[in-house]
């Protein structure tokens, strides 16, 4: 028996290769909350939280063990009669308090990404940038689309799918970190102005972005980058850009040799968080 597991984009969960992801909404809901805590288990009062909030009716009980018995028997269809019952309660297992979806971790798309992410996180801070850009472009092509973009979301996977997609957003910006310290300013370009135009608030993408035109030979472009994050947060937020964008400003007006040394936007990172 073989499932699998795809929560970072649609939810996919498949037995034998046959999707079990049920139709109707607060069943898929339920089977993306286990989903999203495969081997651990989720308690029943969790799951009433996730599926109706503070507006639970007085059949939730029954209705949560209907929708599990629905998910169960998505699984008992998807495998061979003589092995249905025996595996399905394997697979999904029911405890005193709640119940757990077992499956391999490395079956399941949101595991391998933290591995391979944080080997890639790993490989940055010893220096290896060539090893770090592999593994996170690695983590980070597991990603099909947002979060559990087909599934209703409660309190619970609201709060998970949020904290996943800060994490992709980070190790987006450290991947990107490792290509301008290798040299690639040409090749993040239209990334960079697609991620600056879809994220107008994050400094990170910015800097990045200018970076990649200066090296690009344009530090007219990526002086207007800087002035055009100056209006927007200015306007909307009532803030100045931070110290670590000032200073890369600086470094562009002046032609300080010190922005064509590939541990630049590095260094900059670092003695800012040392400062904060």
């Amino acid at each position: 028996m073989r499932a699998e597991i795809k929560v970072l984009g649609a939810l996919e969960v498949s037995v034998d290769g046959t999707s079990v992801v049920p139709t109707a909404s607060k069943p898929r809901q339920l089977l993306a909350m286990l989903a999203m805590n495969v081997g651990q288990l989720v308690t029943s009062s969790t799951l009433k939280e996730e599926l109706w909030a503070t507006n639970a009716p007085r059949s939730a009980t029954t209705t949560l063990h209907t929708y599990v018995m629905h998910v169960r028997k998505l699984i008992r269809d998807a495998l061979p009669a003589d092995q249905a019952a025996a595996w399905s309660r394997k697979l999904l297992v029911t405890k005193h308090t709640g119940y757990v979806l077992q499956v391999e971790p490395e079956a399941v798309d949101s595991i391998r990404y933290a591995r391979l992410a944080a080997a890639g996180r790993a490989a940055g801070l010893a220096g290896d940038h060539v090893k770090a850009e592999g593994l996170l472009s690695e983590a980070l092509g597991l990603w099909r689309g947002p979060v559990l973009v087909d599934v209703a979301t409660g309190p619970h996977l609201e709060i998970e799918s949020m904290q996943l997609t800060e994490r992709r957003l980070t190790d987006l910006t450290l991947r990107i970190d490792s290509d301008l310290y290798l040299g690639r300013h040409h090749q993040v370009l239209g990334e960079l102005a697609a991620l600056c135009a879809r994220h107008p608030y994050m400094e990170n993408f910015r800097a990045q972005f200018m970076l990649a035109l200066y090296r690009s030979g344009r530090p007219g472009q990526a002086l207007e980058v800087y002035h055009e994050m100056v209006t927007t947060i200015r306007e909307h937020l009532g803030v100045d850009p931070s110290q670590r964008l000032r200073e890369m400003h600086r470094a562009i007006l002046t032609g300080d040799t010190t922005i064509d040394d590939p541990r630049f936007l590095i260094n900059t990172w670092a003695r800012q968080a040392i400062a904060g």
